[in-house]
């Protein structure tokens, strides 16, 4: 018996020519990944970024270091820095202690009289209070404070003392040794003062600062982010518990929505029909297309202060700055579309008498109904990349203002997350568009995927009369 002829395999590089839906999936998947896996490989790589340090204990000193690596340029701390979001390369971070510890060392000196105060340093009982409530973000680490508790000055009265009396520990990762010693040290002046918080008997003599800690961390630089990171920030903003971001992503996602698909809706009921018109006709061709073709090299941010001063600051402008911005595009390309409509068609219609509100209607417009549908769904796409200018006008408004906002402070997991999900809404809109296209146009022979194949039954499910009780019958005999 002879054996069936082995299956030919498509080629995978054959000029114009298609793929099976497998390998269509795969390469899909691959075109994801591989920026994912490039942006994991500088993200993770050891030794590709210095050693940093998250830190855990900062202090309000401000001071300066000398820089042996550059001598004109020292380690200048001036800023309050912020446990948990802020990283320092290794040699600042060295400095950073440094610059606390030679402080401690003149405090010291000051209080065995052998040296004035430095006058950076306050005697006030408030900046006593600030030093005891650096230990704030590890009491929270540890379920002993919560967030909010950050001036809770009884609670960490009653902290310090636990500490330095050994009532409670700290793993040394949390609390070095060295800075152990500054709290029983520190507890000592507290505790001559009062073994219990009173506010009227603080003391106001200098207490030692403690000693910046911090945990090591890979020192990427603030505007790379790891994935994981990014996806946690995502996470929160879609829950709503992101400690850095108080306004709502739902709230600002339907904002951006409104601005993008209203723009979008108000250039399609203009220049839809200016470029059925300029496609049909020449008299309206020579009319509009040459200032639109000289309107579209403007660039619509250009027109933002007009806006602005002509329809406020909310939300007016920007939908008109997407309107400004797409509407020369579609009328251009919808009138070149229109174009392309088999002539032959037109002049059979003229022939049988078709007037000019028919040939347009019932001929042009089912003519190229399907190529339309294409030039909108790539002008959609278009009119999603003048989103971030649009609600940069007057009040900052969706999305964008997330993006600014966290942009300054130099949350770039959070800026990423929300810049993905314009992006994610983006694809994932046309995707649906183009798998519904074999949907309302099933003359044009694409193959339905499976949104397609969901939609086609749903049509099919409503549309269908149910069967009569012959038919019902007939069905049964059949089966």
């Amino acid at each position: 018996m002879p054996s069936s002829p082995p299956k030919s395999r498509k080629p995978w590089f054959k000029v114009r020519g298609s793929l099976p839906s497998s390998r269509v999936t795969l390469l899909m998947g691959a075109s994801f990944l591989l920026p994912l896996a490039v942006w994991s490989f500088f993200a993770y790589t050891p030794g590709l970024w210095p050693v940093s340090f998250e830190l855990r204990i900062a202090t309000d000193l401000r001071g300066q270091v000398a820089n042996p690596a550059a001598p004109e340029e020292p380690h200048v701390f001036q800023t309050i820095y912020r446990p948990g979001r802020d990283v320092m390369e290794k040699e600042v971070f060295q400095a950073y202690q440094k610059m606390v510890r030679h402080k401690n060392e003149e405090i010291r000196a000051y209080l065995a009289g052998t040296s004035l105060l430095p006058s950076e340093i306050r005697l006030s009982a408030r900046s006593n209070k600030k030093v005891l409530r650096r230990l704030h973000p590890i009491a929270v680490e540890m379920a002993w404070m919560t967030e909010e508790q950050d001036t809770a000055d009884e609670r960490f009265y009653a902290l310090w003392r636990d500490l330095a009396t050994g009532e409670k520990r700290l793993p040394n990762r949390f609390l070095s040794q060295e800075n152990l010693e500054i709290v029983q040290a520190n507890w000592e002046v507290l505790s001559a003062a009062s073994p219990t918080y009173q506010s009227s008997l603080f003391p106001k003599e200098p207490l030692l600062h403690l000693v910046p800690s911090g945990k090591k961390a890979i020192g990427r630089p603030s505007y790379l982010p790891a994935p994981h990171e990014v996806f946690l920030a995502a996470q929160q903003l879609i829950e709503g518990t992101s400690a850095r971001e108080d306004s709502s992503l739902f709230t600002r996602y339907q904002t951006s929505l409104a601005i993008v698909f209203g723009g979008f809706l108000i250039a399609c009921l203009v220049g839809i029909p200016i470029g059925l018109l300029a496609g049909t006709f020449a008299f309206f061709s020579k009319l509009f297309e040459p200032f639109v073709d000289f309107f579209r090299y403007m660039p619509a941010p250009a027109f933002g202060t007009l806006l602005v001063f002509l329809l406020g600051s909310h939300e007016a402008p920007k939908m008109t700055l997407v309107f400004l911005g797409t509407v020369p595009q579609m009328i251009l390309m919808v009138a070149n579309t229109t174009r392309t409509l088999d002539a032959s068609l037109l002049d059979a219609a003229q022939t049988l008498g078709a007037g000019r509100g028919s040939l347009i209607f019932r001929v042009v417009i089912p003519g190229i109904l399907d190529r339309l549908y294409n030039d909108l769904r790539i002008l959609l796409g278009w009119a999603w990349t003048w989103l971030v200018i649009a609600e940069l006008l007057g009040v900052k408004s969706g999305l964008t203002e997330i993006i600014d906002t966290q942009g300054r402070r130099f949350n770039f997991d959070i800026v990423y997350a929300v810049i993905l999900l314009i992006g994610f809404t983006g694809f994932f809109t046309d995707q649906i568009l183009q798998a519904l296209r074999c949907v309302f146009f099933p003359w044009v022979g694409e193959k339905q995927n499976w949104i397609g194949k969901a939609v086609a039954r749903i049509r099919q499910w409503f549309l269908s009369k149910p069967a009569t009780k012959g038919e019902k019958v007939v069905r049964k005999q059949a089966a």
